[in-house]
């Protein structure tokens, strides 16, 4: 039986629930073994005294762009369906995904798109996001992820920070009016014609392309879009991708920091390539057919690596259960579509298992997952082992490494692969430093460091900060705290910086503070986390108003609608006439978590 057929075979026998478990299981105690027997084996030996380890490795990097992986995959399994949207009820197997795909790159080519320029993607899941994925790949354009919750000031900053030639955007999303936004930012869009846009404020931007059939004024609707490209124009596009380099920057992802607007981190082919080549291969995702379930949202590094590249390396198939994110309609999706993997943040975990249906779905063909994005608490991943009857694998990383750097296995103890976020990745080095930049003995906390094929190229056209985040040597500070143990497993104690995740999403208090700073009743804000159980921080905020001045929260709450996206507004806020300081007058943010916590009666 040929390889394309034994495929098949398996991806066939994965609708039946208790015959794909039955093989999946011979499958995977065959070749894990197989292909991972070096790995162990090495890590087994492994007697560290001192911090520092690497992850070994026996399979080759790839040395594929976006693109030709894809290719790859399709030309092995064209009949083999790919992706689900199911609120959509939009199917694709590989081959009709690839025609979509080579349709819109030919038509963004004739559009002017060229390698190097920057195309933005705004909106939620949909297969326009993922066609748009692959299709700017293909030549050699720079897909720049836009949050779907940016308001007209970070949408702004992001578009003219990355010099955005082009944005493809939805329509609606919740809230959210694109068009009209981008109307507000742009006023000239109204009355341009397509692809002609000159702006005051997006001076790079010419090309607005509006997600549907629907057209706009001064934008090309994509369902014409797919129409421009001629057949000329396809068979254009494979010498333009036979020609760019696995070593071009491919994505920006737009990422929190301390200070300052966010940072564009920038990543290669080669960075998110192999990243899914190897966490994909620490799940078995090349020992037979997966079908993944990606609750977790495109725009992240999470579920652009974890989704639609394990699609092109590995041949799964992904399910999106919608646009957006309902906990309710993911179990739907789980049992409907027979899924045996699932992504999720710990908040999305909690939700699911607190779903009141959660029993009336089966889930017996789930048998792993992975849980990222934010601290894994080991009482969340054991309550989600419990719960699907299948084990949870905890994942951690940064955008700005691709996204995954460690990873615990799936023959781990139950102890160390709750309490624990596993060992590093294949090539991935690993180091844990005191403050003056000296490795500390096994088991002392200190700063985590991580060098290898997966750090970024550098935050866009920010040199200063990319010398701030990556040291000469090449090690990208993490800024967590973290031990490593002596066989190299790691764990996240805490954070040297600010940053604030709630619920996977990366806020940075000092744009939620430059905001509320703009508030003519407010002297003063300090903004940071506090704990919460759901969501596994909540955003507060510490006011002190001018003399004269009065305010309620709701009145702060208020304010804030519409200049930030609404995870970024602080939940708890409190009036103050002074913040806790240093002796050097510095303050003390951590003091009023403590302080702050203790007062709201919470606890990490």
């Amino acid at each position: 039986m040929g390889r394309r057929s034994l495929f098949q075979s398996v991806h066939k026998a994965a609708s039946n629930s208790k015959r794909h478990r039955h093989i999946a299981g011979q499958v995977r105690a065959i070749s894990l073994y197989s292909r991972l027997q070096y790995e162990r084996k090495s890590e087994s030996d492994r007697h560290l005294s001192w911090s520092y380890c690497h992850g070994p490795g026996q399979l080759p990097f790839m040395g594929d762009t976006v693109g030709e992986a894809l290719l790859k995959t399709v030309e092995r399994y064209p009949d083999v369906e790919c992706l689900t949207f199911c609120e959509d009820e939009v199917r694709r197997t590989f081959q009709q995904f690839m025609q979509e795909v080579d349709q819109l790159a030919a038509s963004l080519h004739s559009l002017g798109f060229k390698r190097g320029d920057c195309i933005g993607i705004w909106g939620p899941s949909t297969l326009e996001w993922v066609v748009t994925q692959f299709a700017s790949a293909r030549i050699g354009a720079i897909l720049v992820n836009v949050n779907p919750a940016y308001q007209i000031r970070e949408l702004e900053f992001a578009l003219n920070k990355t010099k955005l030639k082009g944005i493809i955007s939805a329509v609606t999303y919740k809230t959210q009016k694109y068009y009209e936004m981008l109307t507000q930012l742009a006023p000239e869009l109204s009355s341009c014609d397509a692809g002609k846009l000159r702006s005051k404020k997006l001076p790079h931007l010419s090309t607005v392309i509006m997600m549907g059939a629907k057209a706009f004024p001064g934008a090309y609707a994509f369902d014409d879009v797919m129409k421009i490209g001629s057949t000329k124009d396809i068979s254009e596009i494979q010498n333009i991708s036979r020609m760019l380099d696995f070593d071009d920057p491919i994505n920006i992802q737009f990422t929190s920091g301390t200070t300052g607007n966010p940072k564009g981190a920038t990543l290669s082919h080669h960075n998110i390539i192999n990243n899914i080549r190897y966490i994909g291969r620490r799940l078995g995702y090349g020992d037979y057919h997966h079908k993944i379930l990606c609750q977790v949202p495109l725009y992240h590094c999470f579920g652009m690596v974890g989704g639609p590249l394990a699609m092109s390396v590995y041949g799964s198939s992904i399910v999106f259960p919608c646009a957006g994110y309902d906990p309710a309609l993911t179990l739907k999706a789980i049992d409907q579509e027979k899924c045996n993997v699932v992504y999720g943040t710990p908040t999305m975990y909690i939700d699911m298992i607190s779903q009141p249906d959660f029993n009336k779905h089966d889930y017996t063909t789930m048998e792993k997952g992975i849980m990222a994005g934010s601290s894994c608490p080991a009482e969340v991943v054991q309550k989600s082992d419990t719960a699907f009857g299948a084990k949870i694998m905890v994942a951690y990383g940064t955008t700005e490494n691709s996204p995954v750097t460690f990873m615990t296995y799936l023959d781990d103890s139950d102890d160390m692969r709750t309490q624990t976020v596993g060992m590093p990745a294949p090539f991935t080095e690993a180091k844990i430093v005191n403050e003056a930049g000296e490795i500390v003995p096994v088991n002392t906390p200190g700063e985590l460091l991580i060098r290898g094929y997966c750090v970024m190229q550098g935050y866009w056209e920010s040199e200063d900060k990319t010398a701030e985040a990556i040291t000469k040597e090449g090690w990208y500070r993490t800024g967590d705290i973290a031990t490593l143990d002596g066989k190299g497993y790691g764990r996240i104690v805490g954070r040297t910086k600010d940053l604030i995740i709630r619920g996977g999403e990366n806020i940075y208090p000092a744009e939620v503070e430059d905001i509320l700073h703009t508030m003519d009743k407010i002297d003063n804000v300090q903004v940071f986390g506090v704990p919460d159980k759901r969501l596994g921080e909540e955003v507060a905020a510490w006011i002190s108003l001018k003399a004269g001045e009065e305010a309620t929260p709701d009145d702060i709450k208020s304010f804030c609608k519409g200049k930030m996206a609404h995870y970024k507004i602080p939940k708890h806020i409190k009036f103050v006439e002074e913040f806790p300081l240093t002796v050097t007058r510095k303050v003390q943010k951590f003091k009023m978590r403590e302080d702050y916590s203790k007062e709201l009666g919470i606890s990490e």
